[in-house]
C-alpha cells in the first residue's frame, strides 16, 4: 500500500485512539499547507477511518473532496510464521 509519491508528513495511520484525535491531525495538515492527505488503516480501524474522513469534510473542511479510496489485503506473518491477510484502506483527501 506504500505509495512512493506519498511522504510520511502527509499521511494519517489509524490507530486505536479517539477519531478526534486523527481529525486534529488532518486538520493540522491541511492548516500547514498541505493540500492532500491519505488516511490509512488496517482491518478494524477502517470504519474509523472512513469516519474521520467524513468528520473532516463535514465539519471542518467543507470544500475537503476524496480524491481516492484504495482497497487491499497485506499479508501478515505471526510470531509463529502463520500468514493471513488483512483488509487496508487508504483515503486521499484533497482541498
Amino acid at each position: 500500500m506504500t505509495n512512493n509519491t506519498e511522504s510520511r508528513e502527509n499521511t494519517v495511520l489509524i490507530g486505536k485512539k479517539p477519531n478526534m484525535a486523527y481529525v486534529m491531525a488532518v486538520v493540522t495538515q491541511f492548516g500547514a499547507g498541505q493540500n492532500e492527505i491519505h488516511i490509512k488503516a488496517r482491518g478494524r480501524a477502517i470504519s474509523k477511518c472512513v469516519d474521520v474522513a467524513e468528520i473532516v469534510k463535514n465539519k471542518f473542511f467543507k470544500d475537503a473532496k476524496v480524491k481516492s479510496i484504495t482497497i487491499a489485503t497485506e499479508q501478515v506473518e505471526t510470531e509463529k510464521g502463520e500468514k493471513f491477510g488483512v483488509s487496508t484502506m487508504n483515503i486521499t483527501l484533497t482541498k
